[in-house]
């Protein structure tokens, strides 16, 4: 039987293999016409402008489209040789079947014309018999996308995917992946469809649709649209399409249907008639090629399935309507012409041209159904050709759910009466985000929607995107109302059988009966000119209501008070600009050359916690710094300003093509920067978050600014700021905003929908309602005071952190506990009066929207206890429950003042009698106080002395090198060491001999007696990293290292030239028109035009490397290699590490990161001679790995110290490569093979083998 999981796994690990081996042979000499073959198709789709990827990421796409062609085109095999389906057996099979396919090879290599083949013609072979069959011609046939270049995959790497098969269990002597189902259940292959590749699951948004889901869909769609037009429909029969049809779940549930249908209408008529018919009916088109072949695979099954067929010979030639192709590009440009640009321009070699100009005409369906994509377009030019073609719905950063929508409708038949039935689920992100505007306001209007199905609260396995499922017709409007199911609460947990969920359960219970209400959705008529205006609001239970009557109230809209809403900047490359701020220090960036950078995740509860920082390459007037590298900041981006120069802006131009500065930031608003107060708030949160901030900060996409008009008083600020963080506001802006996904990128379900973040955007924020009350008034005054005294709390509360425990003089461990015992008992308090003015703060907010009378505004009351918690609020007291955890008292506590006491009883009766007050006071749109929140809505670490004493400890420890003071404010160096490679035992006896690291490293590890080194060793794993590559990277890594070295060449030559320095172009990898043309520019280009001349740009075209991923990182024994680089390869690091170069007393040998290259050359070499001279021998292995740490640092050398130093009176390049030359000669090695240095395998341990 399939083992299901264990199936995925190990075939996710084959395709890395196979994709490793695509990859070297794409490059390859042996194989010069796969190389060229791949480049003329890239060229002819870039002239097409069919895809604006470069040429390394459009490869990668092909590389894995082969490679699962590949395993796929074996899995298929694998299934129909366990399944007796075919015979004999040809790669392997369960008991003798395995030595009969085993035969089966030897056979076909002692013909004397195949004895010269590889497993690769062996496996092309099977596929070919397989091809010549009718029931399989299609999917082993040159649809198959290996048939484009079958000799790319390596021989090799064939006969490792023969024995991947052929593997047997060593315990039970069975094979591994045995396919036997007497069911024939292919569900599998849907899985293998979503997640055998990461890359294309990505690319693609792979999702399968669950089979609930798929037969709701169905039921209300395919259904009635058959007993509408029959079988037998004008004219060419019934038909129905899934444009995005994926692995072909809903393409199964309808053939089946379908054929069902026929076998009702006419009994006595040969099935296979009957089949073929229904398989004439059903059409896909997917632009996965893989999808297509599961898709084509499993139909072919169903139709031998229901005609009882059990041998694969027997079955016929089907015809299947499906496949390879962009829907979108070819179901539109066949009907339009952009300029000189039509369908016929361009088709990729894996699109199935003929099938796509027959299959995807317009108004031709009675059923179209589809999951599609909810990603924005990742291809540039795919994004603008459907920004083109379908110019009604694509809007702004679209997804493609919204072209998708247009297409469904305009498949389907659009004759009236006979129009077609459209279903779809899809991402609800296009209701309240800015991109679904024109589709809502344009679209929408034209067409008969007719049901809007909110799912976002129930649990679709897979779709951790928030969805609606929408169905209608293609024609105009028939009715004044839409029938309408609305989420009230989502999934209370996750249900072990998702089709018997509550909130789906709810669905198909209430959806049919209108004006009906449940605890999970409501089910109304509603008017269908609210669906024509966006945003929508579908909430369920009088929220839609509520929402209206806030609006109605309301004297005027926030954007009418405020100058502006927005980003300060938007850098489009935080991976290198974005730093913390030690490593800012760290590489010597003056204070001016990098600001703090706020983010919105940091923004939480009237309070900006600590982060990273920016660099800054701006003068004060906004305007960007000179192009030199005198500045430091630019020498720090230096690494990345080929990344940073080709950023696309919009428009699709790069950043200098659009005559911008290398290093300026996508987008920079100066004017948002220069004032001092703003209000700043996380744009994505599970709840609303303002801050009034007083200046000196950057603030990213994630942060928004609202800047109030000039010559606005700080208390003005401080009254929005109280409105802005009421639970009122929070409540209106659910309802405008977009939730974001129910599951967390951890794969973990959010259970609660309180939980679930938003997206408050600007935009929507902008019609926020203001009331009169909150212009003037008392209420005004009283709002006023409210949030004047819960920000001055807010600042005392951050005075009494654990980091400011630790910034005083430390004395010993107990009056460090003492200490932090006393801020705790001091926040505590401080957060028990901001739970309480909170509280007082939205209930005068509710007086100002008239929800509430005088009686609950509790002016009078003063807060007068030692702690109130979370859970000791009004809202938790009804329902007897705080979603996060805080204790809920059964009643009133006796203990509070009287005034409290009434007030919160008064509260309590009001929220139980009013629905639109019980609505607002819930966890929904209460504030949750919990701070912070970590990853995926994980709370932070509880112990945070523990997280500030290891902070403090690190810091510590990087102290002890600090050769100048940068590290700390003061500039006093503290450096206890020289500029030297120091071992992890040194650094260690340096903490032993320091009291204060003792008493802190005490607390931090709740004992006095503990061991020194070992913390060091510790606190130092995580923040080393190697200097060798090949000791931090993986294979994939260290390839995409030799295309980013090849790129700083590139950079160092264009330097050179702007410059008007002496180059030898033999020394650089360049083509002789590079080389002609280069030399035609130095001659014609005066040296006064160099800087700023793009034509160089043109003729080195130098590439963009690629992006690394954690993948690509070794992370073995704690390292944090990833975390510490990130996709830039970005030193964050605090040392620099000699694994394989130990100390003499065993320990890892280490260098501050904040030397600098020559300053790590200097150490290394002096090291290598103490080590040469003193602890090892000339023969020591140590020496080698050192020697080539000194050749890495050799380009840099060359880069930043080529001028003769004023010390030794020489150029330290020059010296160090004279260095290496000498030392590597007196290895017996040249420089080359030092540079090539790997550490020796570790010697596998014997395994014993099994019994017999």
């Amino acid at each position: 039987m399939i083992n299901r999981q264990a199936l995925l796994s190990d075939l996710q690990s084959l395709l890395k293999k196979l994709e490793a081996d695509l990859l070297e042979r794409s490059k390859s000499s042996d194989v010069p016409e796969v190389g060229k073959t791949l480049r003329e198709e890239y060229a002819r789709a870039k002239k097409a402008e069919r895809t604006a990827l470069n040429y390394e990421t459009w490869r990668s796409d092909a590389i894995t489209q082969t490679a699962a062609a590949w395993v796929l085109s074996c899995v298929f095999v694998r299934f129909l040789e366990d399944n007796a389906l075919i015979d004999p057996p040809k790669i392997a099979g369960p008991g003798k079947r395995l030595q009969q396919a085993r035969d089966e090879h030897i056979l076909f290599f002692q013909d004397p014309e195949r004895a010269k083949l590889t497993d690769r013609e062996y496996l092309v072979a099977v596929f070919d018999q397989l091809a010549d069959l009718p029931g399989t011609r299609d999917v082993f046939g040159q649809h198959n996308p290996l048939r484009q270049l079958p000799n790319w995959l390596g021989p090799d790497a064939a006969g490792e995917l023969l024995k991947f098969f052929q593997k047997i269990d060593a315990n039970s002597g069975e094979l591994i992946h045995d396919f036997t189902d007497p069911d024939w259940n292919t569900r599998f292959l849907g899985d293998l469809y979503q997640d055998l590749s990461e890359a294309a699951r990505k690319k693609y948004a792979l999702l399968q649709t669950p089979d609930f889901v798929e037969e709701f869909i169905l039921d209300r769609t395919l259904e009635p649209a058959l007993d509408e037009f029959g079988l037998d429909a004008k004219p060419e029969g019934f038909k129905m399409i899934d444009p995005a049809c994926g692995s072909g779940h809903f393409l199964l549930g309808a053939f089946k249907r379908i054929l069902a249908r026929w076998q009702k209408q006419e009994p006595g008529t040969k099935v296979r008639e009957l089949v073929g018919r229904a398989l004439l009916s059903v059409h896909g088109v997917d632009v996965n090629p893989f999808a297509i072949a599961i898709a084509r695979f499993r139909l072919l099954l169903a139709a031998m399935q229901a005609e009882g067929i059990k041998r694969l010979g027997n079955s016929p030639g089907y015809e299947f309507r499906l496949a390879i192709g962009d829907s979108l590009f070819h179901g539109r440009a066949k009907q339009k012409t952009l300029g000189d640009w039509t369908d016929e321009a361009h088709y990729f070699a894996t699109e199935d041209a003929a099938e796509l100009r027959q299959i995807l005409r317009s108004g031709t369906y009675h059923c179209v159904v589809a999951n599609p994509p909810y990603i924005t377009p990742k291809d540039r030019a795919a994004g603008q050709a459907y920004r083109q073609l379908y110019p009604e719905t694509c809007h702004m950063q679209y997804s493609l759910a919204v072209p998708f929508m247009e297409l469904l409708f305009r498949l389907a038949s659009n004759e009236d009466p006979t129009s077609g039935y459209i279903g779809q689920i899809t991402a609800n992100s296009f209701m309240k985000r800015e991109f679904g505007k024109k589709l809502i306001e344009s679209f929408f209007p034209k067409i008969d929607l007719t049901h809007v199905i909110d799912t976002s609260g129930a649990f679709v396995p897979g779709h951790g995107t928030p969805t609606v499922i929408l169905l209608g017709r293609n024609r105009i409007p028939k009715s004044t109302t839409i029938r309408t199911a609305m989420g009230i609460r989502g999934e209370p947990s996750t249900p072990d059988d998702p089709a018997k969920g509550m909130v789906w359960t709810a669905i198909l219970k209430q959806l049919d009966q209108a004006d009906t209400e449940s605890d999970f959705i409501s089910v109304r008529d509603s008017e269908r000119e609210l669906f024509h205006s966006h945003p929508w609001s579908i909430g369920g239970g009088g929220a839609a209501e509520l929402r209206l009557r806030l609006e109605d109230s309301a004297r005027s809209f926030l954007q009418k008070h405020v100058e502006s809403i927005g980003r300060t900047a938007s850098t489009q490359g935080d991976d290198i600009y974005v730093n913390p701020p030690n490593t800012m220090r760290r590489s010597m960036l003056s204070t001016n050359e990098h600001r703090r950078y706020v983010s919105g995740d940091e923004v939480r509860d009237w309070h900006t916690e600590s982060g990273d920082h920016l660099v800054f390459p701006y003068k004060d007037d906004g305007k960007p710094i000179s192009d030199s590298l005198a500045h430091l900041s630019l020498r720090f981006l230096w690494q990345s300003r080929t990344t940073l120069a080709n950023t696309l802006m919009f428009g699709g131009k790069t950043k200098v093509q659009a005559g911008m500065k290398w290093f300026e930031y996508g987008q920079w608003l100066p004017h948002r920067f220069r004032t001092p107060l703003s209000i700043t708030y996380g744009e994505v949160a599970t709840h609303n978050h303002f801050v009034l901030d007083r200046g000196g900060k950057v603030f990213n996409r994630t942060a928004p600014v609202i800047k109030l008009p000039e010559g606005t008083t700080a208390e003005d600020h401080l009254t929005l700021l109280g409105l802005l963080n009421s639970s009122t506001a929070c409540f209106w802006m659910k309802q405008v905003c977009h939730q974001k996904q129910m599951m967390g990128g951890d794969g973990i379900r959010i259970e609660s929908k309180a939980k679930v973040p938003y997206a408050f955007n600007g935009t929507a924020l902008g019609k926020m309602p203001i009331p009169s009350t909150w212009v003037d008034g008392e209420l005004r005054k009283r709002v006023l005071h409210l949030s004047q005294r819960i920000d001055d709390l807010t600042q005392q509360f951050a005075s009494f952190s654990p980091d400011e425990i630790l910034s005083g003089v430390i004395t010993d461990a107990d009056s460090i506990r003492s200490r932090w015992k006393d801020a705790t008992a001091k926040r505590r308090r401080i957060r028990s009066e901001q739970v309480f003015l909170q509280e007082q703060l939205d209930f005068a907010t509710y007086r100002m929207f008239d929800l509430v009378d005088d009686s609950l505004v509790g002016t009078e009351v003063s807060f007068t206890l030692e702690e109130m918690t979370p859970g000791d609020r009004p809202f938790c007291m009804v329902v007897n429950n705080n979603e996060d955890g805080f204790a809920v008292p059964d009643s009133i506590p006796n203990a509070w003042s009287q005034a409290i006491q009434d007030l919160w009883s008064r509260r309590i009766e009001a929220i139980r009698n009013s629905k639109e007050l019980r609505l607002i006071e819930s966890s929904m749109y209460k504030r949750r106080w919990i701070g912070r929140q970590g990853l995926f809505n994980h709370q932070r670490s509880e112990n945070e002395l523990a997280d500030a004493c290891q902070m403090w400890l690190v810091n510590r420890l990087e102290s002890y090198f600090d050769l100048d003071g940068r590290m700390n404010d003061e500039g006093k160096p503290t450096a206890k060491f020289d500029v030297e490679l120091i071992s992890i035992a040194r650094l260690a006896d340096a903490a032993r001999h320091d009291s204060e690291f003792m008493e802190v490293g005490q607390v931090y590890r709740d004992d006095p007696a503990f061991d020194v080194q070992r913390l060091v060793v510790e606190l130092v794993q995580g923040e080393q990293v190697p200097l060798l590559p090949v000791l931090r990277y993986k294979p994939a890594g260290l390839r995409k290292r030799a295309e980013w070295e090849n790129t700083w060449q590139l950079q160092r030559l264009e330097d050179k030239l702007r410059a008007g320095e002496e180059v030898s172009l033999a020394d650089y990898d360049l083509t002789d028109e590079q080389r002609q043309q280069i030399a035609k520019w130095q001659t014609e280009t005066p040296q006064s035009a160099r800087a700023d001349d793009r034509n160089l740009d043109a003729i080195l075209a130098i590439p963009v490397p690629p992006k690394y991923t954690s993948g690509d990182f070794l992370s073995s024994g704690g390292a944090r290699y990833w975390a510490l680089r990130g996709k830039l390869d970005v030193p964050k690091e605090r040392w620099i590490s000699f694994p394989h170069c130990d100390g003499p007393d065993g320990t890892l040998m280490l260098a501050w990161a904040g030397y600098n290259h020559l300053q790590q050359a200097q150490a290394i070499s002096a090291y290598f001679v103490d080590v040469q001279e003193r602890h090892g021998g000339r023969d020591d292995p140590r020496l080698v790995p050192l020697l080539a740490s000194i050749v890495e640092l050799l380009p840099w050398l060359k880069q930043w110290h080529h001028e003769v130093d004023e010390t030794y009176g020489q150029r330290m390049d020059e010296v160090f490569e004279g260095f290496v030359a000498e030392e590597a000669k007196g290895l017996g090695m040249t420089v080359e093979e030092v540079r090539a240095w790997v550490p020796a395998k570790k010697a596998k341990r014997g395994t014993k083998k099994a019994n017999s």
